[in-house]
């Protein structure tokens, strides 16, 4: 024989009361699943080193001396070599409402 439906629901009201669950009767999506889990910020933030202090950092924080950063100048010298010989980054790419601005009206 089956159960009473108001018999089952009152179960399942106190299922949820002494677990500590949602009481949803009617069965509506309500993203609880998702909101119950951990929250992935602190482990992902942790997963990564802590970023210690650069060249650069350290010419901020002290402009009164004179800090050289090699790599930067390697690749700043790197960088005029390549354009001497034509070989850079190419020239950005006129719109056309400029180009059209520079020519002469009729």
């Amino acid at each position: 024989m089956a159960t009473p439906l108001t018999r089952l629901q009152t179960l399942i009201q106190t299922q949820c009361r002494i677990f500590n669950t949602i009481y949803n009767p009617s069965r509506l999506r309500t993203g609880n699943k998702i909101l119950r889990q951990r929250l992935k910020g602190p482990s992902l933030a942790a997963y990564y080193p802590r970023r210690i202090a650069t060249i650069k950092d350290l010419a901020k924080a002290y402009p009164e001396y004179e800090v050289i950063d090699e790599d930067e100048d390697d690749r700043l010298e790197n960088v005029q070599i390549t354009k001497s010989r034509g070989k850079g980054p190419p020239k950005k790419k006129r719109t056309k409402e400029v180009a059209v601005g520079k020519k002469k009206k009729r």
